[in-house]
Parts: C-alpha cells; structure tokens; sequence
C-alpha cells in the first residue's frame, strides 16, 4: 500500500486534480457556500485491489453539520451521526453494484458474500440514523451473469426494515403505437431512454434497475400525487371519489432517462438528479428536516436537495467525487 496525495480548493475541477503517491493529507476547502465542509485525513490508495471490502478512510471530525459532504468512511459517519442524536428523515443512495465499475478508490469485484455482509452492515446502520417515520430509498441494479444481487440484498436488509414498495427505474423503453391506443399526439412508435448495449446472444440489456424504499414500519404514508402524471382519458376526472383533479398516482414504475452529454460522465454510475428528487417528493418535502445519503458520490442527491431547499449529509471515500459535487452545487 502507498498513499494518495490530494488537495482541493473550490475553484478546483476533477481533472485538474493532481494525484501523488506519497505520505500526506487531503483538504476539501469552501470558502465561498456551506455545501462543502473542511475535512483533513489521510487517504490510502491501493495499487492493487483493497483488503476486505474497500480502501477505509478513518478520522474523527468534531461536530458534523447539514449541508455538507464528508470524505470518511459510510459507516463510521452515521456512527457519528448517531453519537450526535443526527437523525434523517430520508435516506436515498446508489451503493457500487458489485458489478465491477472502475472506481478510485473503491474495489466494485468482491466475493458476493462478503459484499452482501458489508452492505447488510451499512443498511443496519441506516436504520439507527433514521426517524420512525421516515424512508430508506435504496437504488440498485446488477450485471446480465448476476440478477440475484439485488434481490439477495433486500432480503439482508429484512432484519431492519419492512420492504414498504419496490419501484423499478425504468431508463429506456420501446412503445409501439398500436398498444396506446387513441393517443393523439403519438404518430408513430417511439423509443426513449440510453441503457448500455450488452453484447450477448444470451442476455438482454437492462433497462431497469431497482428502487427499493424501505421504512421501519410499513405504514408511512407516502404523497403519491406529489410524483403524479396528468389522466390521459379525462373522463376519468370525476369517475371516483379520489380522482377530483387531472392528477392520477404515478405508480411503480418511473421513467427516468439519463440526460445526455457529448462527454465522459465522472463517475462511472452516477444517477439522474430526478431520481432522488422524486424520492423526496414521494415521501414528502413537508416532512423533511434532513436528507442523508450514505453514498454520495458526484452529489445526485445534494443537487436535488439543493433545488428542493432541503438540509442535506453525505459521506463518500473519494475527494475526486466530492469536488465534482462540489463543482455541481455552485451551479446557478
């Protein structure tokens, strides 16, 4: 093992990052907004693949404050959080996979049992930061020669949680006119959404993954509406008690498209800011005091909550990422 030296400033943009291999610290400085706090620790860097689950960032920060990212460790920060009585009323996150993605600092290739028992670990510890009447809105997927991750993964969080609904993200799909029906603003059929081609006569591309929300009750009232979509038959306005307006429940399945960009994404599995965003909506923004994402990496979530004018904490192993979600929230 060596070490990885990094300094960030704010002006700082991920590709001007200078990476050396030697015994230093590493510094996150803001000096213009709240969304990033300070924070100096060593950082290790393996050559080669992690022991255990991932290189672990370790430090001690005295008092940790909303709207701000911390580069340690998921786990030890909501133990943090815990000894400092933080609660979040939402938790929404993107763990890795385990699919192999080429992260900085973290190994996406461990035995499957022993990613499932770290993330078992990390769901464990959700569950101690999080208010009783609040959601967990887990976000995964797997690989074509894997599907059983996810699901496998969902029954490690049973012991803490009651799986209140399962959401599929769906991020492109093929509708054939035909199966609309009188549709007047469809002429022809359509394909919509980016998915990754897998190049396999045995397996399809996915173009879904999972969006587990866990509570630890199972009865926490949601705000349907909140992510609803207009009635495409208006007749229907009316029909029922419950449909007095033009709105009707989303349900299950959400159509989230990447957007797209001519360039390389920074981070190799970086969602779409909507997705966090109609977590939070869904659960409802009233109810909201502080939003926690254990896996932050380029700032999805901070982003969303940035717009939503919600409190936000965030932790993530590594400052490449953070300065990128630093270099987000000082968007206009």
């Amino acid at each position: 093992m060596n070490l990885l030296r990094v300094t960030l400033h704010a002006s700082h943009h991920p590709k001007n990052i200078k990476l050396y291999n030697k015994i230093t610290t590493a510094h996150l400085h803001n000096q213009t907004s709240p969304s990033t706090l300070l924070y100096t620790e060593t950082i290790p860097r393996y050559t080669k693949k992690p022991p255990q689950n991932r290189a672990r960032i370790k430090g001690t920060v005295t008092t940790l404050q909303p709207n701000a990212i911390y580069l340690m460790d998921c786990i030890a920060g909501m133990r943090a959080m815990a000894r400092q009585k933080m609660h979040a009323d939402v938790i929404v996150t993107s763990p890795p996979y385990n699919i192999g993605k080429p992260y900085h600092t973290h190994n996406d290739n461990l035995p499957p049992s022993e990613y499932l028992d770290w993330m078992e670990q990390v769901a464990a510890t959700c569950r101690t930061v999080m208010t009783d009447q609040g959601s967990f809105f887990l976000n995964i997927g797997s690989k074509p020669t894997d599907q059983w991750t996810p699901l496998e993964l969902a029954l490690r969080c049973k012991p803490y949680f009651t799986l209140q609904n399962v959401i599929h993200w769906v991020k492109s799909i093929a509708i054939p006119k035909a199966d609309v029906g009188q549709y007047p603003h469809m002429q022809q059929d359509i394909a919509v959404g980016h998915y990754q081609p897998v190049n396999s006569t045995k397996f399809l591309s996915s173009c879904h993954e999972y969006i587990f929300h866990f509570t630890k009750t199972g009865d926490v009232p949601l705000y349907k509406h909140a992510v609803g979509v207009p009635y495409q038959d208006k007749s229907n306005i009316g029909r029922w008690k419950t449909a007095t307006s033009d709105l009707r429940e989303r349900g299950n399945t959400w159509f989230i498209p990447y957007e797209t960009i001519q360039s390389a994404r920074p981070h190799p599995t970086v969602f779409p800011d909507k997705l966090p965003e109609m977590c939070l909506r869904l659960h409802g923004l009233s109810r909201i005091s502080l939003v926690l994402d254990p896996f932050m990496g380029s700032g999805s979530t901070a982003v969303a909550c940035k717009r939503l004018r919600l409190k936000y904490i965030g932790f993530d192993i590594d400052p490449v990422y953070i300065a990128e979600a630093h270099r987000r929230l000082q968007r206009p």
